[in-house]
Parts: structure tokens; C-alpha cells; sequence
């Protein structure tokens, strides 16, 4: 079974060590870097399906696989933690720009979201479903929260702030405030209302909230991109 660490504080990193032809999987974008003996290659997982069905969450249509021996290490995209999910045979949904990697046992696949639950909260129509048995690992937006709900217990979570959840949990969107707390207030207009048990994930910061506050501090004329002149 690879090894893992998890180093830093509100930048954390994940440094995976491979013994010969032990796999990991990670998405796009998060590798920094690798020992020269670690086999790099990139692959559909799970067919043509899975990866158009990734594409809709936000993933990618490829991933990139390591093989062993040596070390990886991978980043979030943002300031957060990173978060281990040991999975026994179950499987959770995930808010797919959350995925950092996984152990080649784990299945990586989407599924439309009930009642368009992404979709209302901005984060697409599927989420991402991971399975199997083996270790997921994700990267929160900021701090994060864990809250294992009892029986009958919920919880209602402002859209973005929903990473990920245990399968099989009950949850549906409600309208919450109307318009008025949309516009004065500055909360989400649908709320994610999810019944235990089972456990819940939760990031206290979202790349909405990121991008407004920098706004103020950007250049005028230079929010999309860096402007020369000569």
C-alpha cells in the first residue's frame, strides 16, 4: 500500500511514496513534482463515459497515473487542507474541483445530482462518486468541517460550501430567504438540506468568495490578465 504525508499548514502538500508498481491517480493541474523513476502516464478512466461524465463536474477527461518506485507530491489549488477519505467498499460524492488523487482501486466516476442539487448551487449537474476500497484524498477551500450526522439528524449547507457526503444520505435544495437575502444579505439562494447518517464535509471558503475579495486589489484594465506596454 503506497505511504503518504500530509506536510504544511494552510498550504498543505501530499507526498505519496510508491514501492514497485504500486498506483495513484490524480487529476490534472496538481502534480509538483516527481522522482525520475516514477512512471507517468495519462489515461481515460473508466471508458469514454466516466470521462465525459467527469467533464460535466468540473474534473478532467484524463488523469494522470503514477507508478512505482518513488515519491509524488500534489497540491491543492487553493488554500486549505488536505483531507484523507479511507474508503471500505462505500463510496461519496464529491464537489469535483475538490478531488486531489487516489489509489488506482478507487473508482472515479459521476452521477447526476438529485433534484439538480449542483446545478442550483452553481457546481454543475453531476458531482463526482469515488468507490472502492482504498484512500481518497481532497483538498478543502479554506478551513474544514466534519460532521457526522445521527439518524434522522440534518443539516442545511449554503451550496458552495458542500464538498462532499456519504452515499445514500438523504438531501434535496430548498430556497432559503428569498431575494432578499440574496441581494442584502449576500447568502446563497439554495441551501443543500442533507439528512443523516453519515458524514458530511464542508469548506468555509468558496472560489466566488476568493475571486471577490482580490477584485478590489486587482489593476484596472488587468482583471483578466496581465497587460505590456512598450
Amino acid at each position: 500500500m503506497p505511504q503518504y504525508q500530509i506536510m504544511g499548514d494552510d498550504l498543505q502538500y501530499l507526498k505519496v511514496q510508491l514501492a514497485p508498481q504500486e498506483g495513484f491517480y490524480a487529476d490534472a493541474g496538481h502534480m509538483i513534482m516527481k522522482t525520475a523513476s516514477v512512471n507517468m502516464q495519462t489515461r481515460m478512466r473508466g471508458g469514454f463515459l466516466s470521462g465525459l461524465k467527469r467533464v460535466l463536474t468540473g474534473g478532467s477527461f484524463f488523469v494522470t497515473e503514477f507508478y512505482g518506485p518513488g515519491d509524488v507530491i500534489l497540491s491543492g489549488i487553493f488554500p486549505g487542507k488536505i483531507v484523507p477519505i479511507q474508503l471500505q467498499g462505500g463510496s461519496i460524492l464529491v464537489e469535483a474541483h475538490s478531488f486531489l488523487g487516489a489509489e488506482t482501486s478507487i473508482e472515479y466516476d459521476a452521477t447526476m445530482a438529485r433534484l439538480t442539487a449542483g446545478w442550483l448551487g452553481g457546481e454543475g449537474l453531476f458531482l463526482a462518486r469515488f468507490r472502492g476500497v482504498g484512500n481518497v484524498f481532497l483538498h478543502s477551500y479554506g478551513g474544514l468541517i466534519v460532521r457526522d450526522l445521527a439518524p434522522g439528524e440534518t443539516i442545511q449547507v449554503e451550496a458552495s460550501h458542500l464538498m462532499a457526503f456519504q452515499e445514500g444520505m438523504n438531501y434535496s435544495v430548498q430556497l432559503v430567504g428569498g431575494l432578499r437575502s440574496v441581494f442584502f444579505a449576500h447568502e446563497g439562494l439554495f441551501f443543500v438540506t442533507i439528512t443523516g447518517p453519515g458524514r458530511v464535509w464542508l469548506h468555509t471558503l468558496t472560489a466566488e468568495q476568493l475571486a471577490s475579495a482580490l477584485i478590489p486589489f486587482l489593476p484596472s484594465g488587468q482583471q483578466g490578465g496581465i497587460n505590456i506596454n512598450f
